[in-house]
């Protein structure tokens, strides 16, 4: 699962500094306390998320190039290190806290990517991406926020239907809905989630 070449996009310019990126990328995430089992495998969230966004990017855009690439692995860099529960309750404060962790994803990303050797240019599109700018606009944006709600739902959606009121697990999943395109929502359907989760989620987008 930690190997490169086989998730490898033809439109990588240059496979020794992507290499060198995103192993610096999956070395800091690998610190993250908080662990998820995915496909039988059990390893820190942060890293998890990224290895799983780099193969939905994939999934939904076989040629995407590296500045994707870079950013679907980076999206939760370092997460842990700023927890929800240090900002207020409520959607504002989640909102600024979501805010403020891509800024610091993109911060981090930056220094990553200078190391590797790359390019003031494709830094600062990484860091865009990240950041979710322009998301109306740019479809790269928009599948990075696909690709962010694909990995909610295959890694966390299940034990978060589990501990949480019912119907606030169907706004949240009318929320992420509302984030996703028609073809990051169609994508859901290849993520083999169990009969419970997909009751939920047809509930949720019926009504």
């Amino acid at each position: 699962m930690r190997c490169l070449n086989e998730h490898l996009s033809p439109s990588i310019a240059d496979g020794a500094r992507f290499g060198l990126a995103v192993s610096a990328i999956d070395a800091a995430n690998s610190a993250d306390p908080n662990t998820v089992t995915v496909n039988g495998s059990t390893m820190p969230l942060a890293l998890a998320h990224g290895m799983r966004a780099m193969s939905w990017a994939l999934h939904l855009a076989p040629r995407a190039d590296e500045t994707i690439l870079l950013a679907v692995r980076a999206h939760h860099l370092r997460r842990w290190e700023v927890p929800r529960q240090t900002y207020p309750a409520g959607k504002p404060g989640y909102l600024r806290w979501r805010r403020d962790q891509k800024a610091r994803h993109a911060v981090d990303v930056a220094v990553i990517m200078t190391d590797a050797g790359y390019e003031q240019p494709i830094i600062e599109r990484v860091q865009s991406l990240i950041r979710r700018e322009h998301l109306s606009t740019d479809i790269d944006a928009q599948l990075i926020e696909d690709v962010a709600c694909l990995v909610f739902l295959e890694t966390q959606f299940a034990d978060f239907a589990a501990a949480n009121d019912h119907l606030k697990v169907l706004d949240i999943v009318r929320k992420t809905a509302r984030k996703m395109s028609p073809g990051g929502l169609a994508a859901v359907a290849d993520i083999g989630l169990g009969e419970c989760e997909l009751a939920i989620i047809g509930e949720a987008l019926s009504s």
